[in-house]
């Protein structure tokens, strides 16, 4: 990323979430309902569960908040009726962006992904216009301030628990994994004790564009931050070179 800090990427978005505190909350909620209504309440046999818990406290949702989330989803499990839906399209200068929600209106959602695309001056596209430029993979972000290791060792550690690549940046060590391998090396890391400051399957973009027009940059905010306030909206992506 042109030598951008990811682990500055997540304290950014820690910073916003914190701030909106409300709106992460009601994400991984709605999260812990489909996995509940997939797998069962009990992590200990619901991968996809533990990975959502693992989320759940690595953006300091409060334990008792978890519990409830899932004993809800587990006593009103035929209620939960939340639909998957992927969006793609452009932003200015053909910035490549990818929307994930889970909704129990898809009316009301599709009309306000249009809108924020619409007001930031770009458009939807059609499934796969953009998807074919990003790879889906499992990324776990650990900082080298909270984590003092051997960076050697570190990365036999992670690659031992079947991480597909190891980064080692200035500030922070980046694991990656296959999507279907994700909760296994997050575990494994975890058992040793491993700090994590971010731990998701993501969708991370093969390049990275910059942009230089200051309203093509001000459309663009427009379009992640209307995208980013919206309950139904479970994760954006997008290959914007950010600057510090």
């Amino acid at each position: 990323m042109s030598g951008h800090s990811k682990f500055a990427n997540i304290k950014h978005k820690k910073e916003k979430n914190d701030a909106a505190r409300g709106k992460i909350f009601t994400v991984i909620g709605r999260e812990i309902a489909v996995a509940v209504k997939e797998g069962g309440p009990d992590p200990a046999n619901n991968s996809k569960l533990r990975d959502v818990i693992a989320k759940a406290k690595s953006n300091n949702m409060p334990n008792d908040t978890i519990e409830r989330g899932i004993k809800k989803a587990a006593g009103d499990a035929e209620s939960v009726n939340y639909v998957q839906n992927t969006y793609e399209g452009y932003g200015p200068s053909g910035i490549a962006i990818i929307v994930e929600t889970l909704t129990d209106n898809k009316n009301r959602t599709a009309a306000n992904v249009r809108a924020a695309f619409s007001k930031g001056k770009g458009n939807i596209g059609t499934t796969g216009c953009v998807s074919f430029m990003f790879q889906k993979k499992g990324q776990i972000i650990v900082s080298r301030e909270e984590y003092e290791t051997d960076p050697d060792d570190f990365m036999m550690l992670a690659l031992d628990a079947g991480a597909e690549d190891f980064v080692e940046e200035e500030d922070s060590f980046e694991i990656l994994t296959d999507p279907d391998s994700f909760g296994e090396v997050r575990e494994a890391l975890e058992k040793e004790g491993v700090p994590m400051a971010s731990a998701e399957v993501t969708m991370i973009p093969d390049t990275y564009v910059s942009l230089t027009d200051p309203e093509d940059i001000k459309n663009l905010k427009r379009t992640l931050d209307m995208l980013e306030e919206d309950d139904d909206v479970q994760a954006v992506y997008h290959n914007w070179e950010e600057e510090d």
